[in-house]
């Protein structure tokens, strides 16, 4: 019987610890006989054997091997497979494609003898409190939905090389916002500072990046964060994402563990983009839970938080357009009339834009993702039902149907009478702004149920009607007779 290396040193092992062959033989899982052929032997199954210097099979690889050499000479980097399928379809019949992985496993014999040397990496010694580690990764692939609807979004990542020290937060694009918020919100949970803040060369949240310059250096923002925070802001090389491989490698890391706490969730939906955060937030403590002394350890080495956290909104000051629209990063977004010409300010956050007028809020909206514009019908519907005739080529038309069915009832009213569909669509936004959206919405989905033409002057009739007053159910009288029977036997007495 033939043994392996691993049972016959548990055979010696256990052997020289009892010295009862066949309490040692039963432990390694042979047969006492043989176990006491090698303990009297003394020498391994190998050496037993001796090397064997003669083939079993034929070489399925004769025929092919001598040119698969030279093209490895040439260019070691060819991957064994790809080589193997070329060598296959040159020389059919030679060899049987069943033999890959012996191929394989040649090719890296032969690498290990002749190849060039392989790229060596240097473990990095990471002093406590020295630096954190920032950068952004897309987390489209975790499925999360907000209120049922896709949440395209990255997560801001920040990582302490020393402790492996985490923390990570939704935003909705790599910028200079979401970089104040996510960098102070990891700051602030870890309670301290360390020396060093560091990131990649690759984002105009910390850069300026310029066409045709190799050398990129920060921008104000970005340094002004960071002198603000006490931290040294640190950049790794142009193209060499190792240099920031802690954070990188924790993204991996971090998305896998996110997946499991989904999953034993039981639902990837949030009832918003906060319940969402705050789910990120607690997998990433229970992550950093499991390191608690090295994070205590590093703790101790940073430095006191400053008293304030820096400003993680944008103020900008911006005049309202003849077209009652204010533009802010590219994107129109849409102010009452009655500022057309006024000046505004405002304040831009990573998913929020405020409008201010000598400081009363104006109108606030969710942030708009690329140039999209935001336009609320409210604020210049007024002038549209004076000047119908400027709907049909109006630059933001699609943004004036609120809702599907407001679409289905310009659909119907353009396939009743085309010349007066504007017009008449104009006159039932009107009645959105005077009796709500929801109402009004209600109103044309009955009519466009039941066939009708939706025509304002019907739906404002409806919407005047008074409610009908529900019934109030009275709950059944049932007397209790015994009463009556304790009345009278009061009464007698």
């Amino acid at each position: 019987m033939i043994i392996t290396e691993k049972q016959y040193q548990r055979l010696m092992n256990e052997f020289k610890n009892s010295g009862i062959l066949q309490d040692a033989a039963m432990k390694a899982g042979m047969d006492r006989k043989t176990a006491r052929r090698y303990v009297k032997a003394g020498k391994s199954p190998t050496e037993m054997m001796g090397k064997r210097n003669w083939r079993t099979r034929r070489d399925p690889l004769a025929g092919i091997w001598d040119e698969a050499q030279r093209w490895l000479e040439v260019t070691p980097e060819l991957e064994a497979k790809a080589l193997f399928e070329h060598l296959l379809a040159a020389r059919p019949g030679e060899i049987d494609g069943r033999a890959l992985r012996t191929f394989q496993r040649r090719v890296d014999h032969w690498r290990r003898r002749h190849g060039p040397p392989r790229e060596v990496f240097f473990a990095q010694v990471h002093a406590a409190g020295e630096c954190i580690q920032t950068d952004w990764t897309n987390a489209n692939e975790l499925g999360v939905t907000i209120d049922g609807k896709g949440f395209p979004h990255l997560l801001v990542h920040s990582v302490l090389p020393c402790s492996n020290w985490q923390w990570a937060m939704p935003c909705s694009s790599e910028s200079s916002l979401s970089l104040r918020a996510g960098l102070q919100t990891a700051l602030w949970e870890l309670g301290g500072v360390p020396l060093f803040s560091q990131t990649d060369q690759s984002s105009t949240a910390t850069h300026q990046l310029k066409r045709g310059e190799t050398r990129r250096v920060f921008n104000t923002d970005y340094l002004a964060l960071c002198d603000h925070l006490g931290l040294e802001a640190r950049t790794i090389a142009v193209a060499n994402p190792n240099q920031n491989g802690d954070v990188e490698a924790a993204q991996g890391h971090l998305k896998r563990r996110l997946k499991n706490h989904l999953i034993l969730r039981g639902s990837r939906d949030f009832p918003d983009v906060a319940a969402y955060a705050g789910f990120v937030a607690m997998v990433c403590r229970g992550s950093n839970a499991l390191r608690l002394h090295k994070i205590a350890e590093e703790r101790s080495f940073l430095r006191s938080l400053p008293p304030t956290r820096f400003p993680e909104t944008e103020e900008l000051t911006v005049r309202v357009s003849s077209y009652s629209t204010a533009r802010v990063k590219q994107c129109a977004y849409s102010i009452p009339a009655r500022l057309i010409g006024a000046m505004l300010q405002v304040q831009v956050s990573e998913d929020t834009v405020r409008f201010a007028h000598l400081g009363e809020l104006i109108v606030s909206y969710p942030r708009s993702k690329g140039q999209t514009p935001r336009i609320d019908y409210r604020h210049v519907i007024a002038s549209l039902v004076r000047k119908p005739g400027a709907f049909a080529r109006y630059l933001y038309r699609e943004e004036l149907f609120p809702r599907p069915v407001f679409r289905q009832a310009y659909d119907r009213l353009k396939a009743t009478d085309e010349a007066k569909a504007d017009q008449r669509y104009l006159r039932l936004l009107a009645l959105a702004v005077d009796f709500g959206e929801d109402p009004v919405g209600h109103q044309l989905g009955s009519a466009l149920r039941q066939g009708e033409v939706p025509l304002a002057d019907v739906i404002e009739l409806r919407l005047r009607q008074p409610a009908p007053v529900a019934p109030t159910m009275v709950a059944p009288f049932t007397p209790e007779l015994g009463l009556y029977d304790t009345l009278i036997a009061e009464v007698a007495s």
